[in-house]
């Protein structure tokens, strides 16, 4: 897996050096920022979260993977 780095540091799966530690990431469209979805434990998508967009830039993604760490 890729390095891919966090500045979240209040997410479950942020880890040492600002990176993330999380076995699977959805990045998905500002769009349906607050929509809901499920991955398997094998990290692929169920249901709805099964589809494609396009985004014009960075701007426009967020990442679906946060869970605030309790």
């Amino acid at each position: 897996m890729p390095d891919v780095k966090c500045n979240v540091s209040n997410c479950t799966y942020w880890g040492e050096g600002n990176n993330c530690v999380a076995d699977s990431i959805l990045v998905e469209i500002d769009r349906h920022a607050n929509n809901s979805y499920d991955m398997s434990a094998d990290g692929s998508l169920q249901g709805d979260a099964a589809h494609k967009d396009r985004a014009e830039d960075t701007a426009e993604t967020c990442c679906h993977t946060f869970r605030a760490k309790h």
